[in-house]
């Protein structure tokens, strides 16, 4: 009796620890179920039902419910559709490459050659005071600059510089591109600067120690741990330009198009199925685009 007494006393304890485990697994997901409803109701869900309503039918007045293809037909096999989607990633690269070549040097310039934190803090400030006004206001402001009567061109005419205003400056692709630089640089700068940041300044010293210059220690150093905050600003900046379409819409005159204007025409037009089609072949685009950019830059791994 000692023994079974002395066997149960020991298998006793096994019944509360699976309990234990149970309730801390339980509570686990009780903890995360707020956030998990959030992103249930906020994003899977009008996700889910852009989805759906991209399978539908239409006709001038209204929307009917079916399951057709001929939304996905018109999209993917339409000359315009991929005209416009190749103008619109030619605004993404050429975006992306400005923003990146300024956002980093910016980024460079608060982290290594300002030495005061005070002073990062208030120039970094200075770069977000553009933020505290909308994007259609930042817009418009260029249009006294860049118009035919504008300022660059009254001055290069008065100059000497030029004979008849420069066309091109305003309702075109540079309009367009300039535009989208002023807006989306800061994008790219916080998360490069705060990825510089956090760099090792005794990496930086012992680089140089080894008789390493600055141009080495830039490339061997500094740009490869900056790759988290470059593929996060990348991410951003690729996301915000495929999507845009006021940008487009005002700078160029109505002379280009973009995929974002082109959805917002058809919803003009209550073309919602077709729109929500070509929001949805969109959003596959930019997620490609977005996993091919992690597939680069671990950025899990790196921060």
């Amino acid at each position: 009796m000692a023994e079974i007494t002395a066997d149960n006393a020991i298998a006793e304890p096994v019944p509360v620890a699976k309990r234990r485990i149970r309730f801390d697994s339980a509570a686990s997901y009780l903890q995360a179920l707020p956030l998990a409803i959030i992103l249930g109701v906020f994003l899977v869900l009008p996700i889910a039902t852009i989805v759906m309503v991209s399978f539908w039918d239409y006709d001038s007045i209204r929307i009917i419910p079916d399951f057709i293809t001929l939304n996905y037909e018109e999209t993917l096999f339409s000359w315009i559709t991929w005209k416009t989607y190749l103008n619109t990633l030619k605004y993404t690269v050429i975006v992306w490459t400005l923003t990146m070549a300024i956002g980093f040097w910016v980024a460079y310039f608060l982290a290594f050659h300002i030495r005061t934190t005070t002073m990062q803090m208030v120039l970094f400030l200075i770069c977000t005071v553009p933020f505290l006004t909308s994007n259609i206001i930042r817009m418009i402001s260029w249009i006294p600059f860049l118009g035919r009567n504008g300022l660059i061109n009254s001055t290069l005419i008065q100059v000497g510089v030029i004979d008849a205003p420069l066309e091109f400056l305003l309702f075109s692709d540079f309009a367009v591109v300039l535009a989208m630089v002023h807006l989306y640089t800061l994008f790219m700068v916080v998360p490069v600067f705060n990825t510089m940041m956090r760099i090792d300044r005794s990496l930086i010293e012992a680089a140089r120690d080894a008789g390493a210059n600055a141009f080495q220690i830039l490339t061997n150093v500094i740009i490869p741990l900056s790759k988290p905050g470059l593929a996060i600003g990348t991410i951003f900046v690729v996301t915000l330009t495929m999507g845009d379409f006021i940008t487009v819409r005002f700078m160029s005159g109505g002379q280009s198009a973009s995929v974002g204007l082109m959805i917002a025409n058809q919803i003009s037009l209550l073309q919602y199925p077709a729109a929500a089609a070509n929001a949805v072949v969109l959003l596959v685009v930019v997620l490609l685009m977005v996993a091919g950019i992690l597939r680069v830059v671990n950025i899990r791994k790196e921060l």
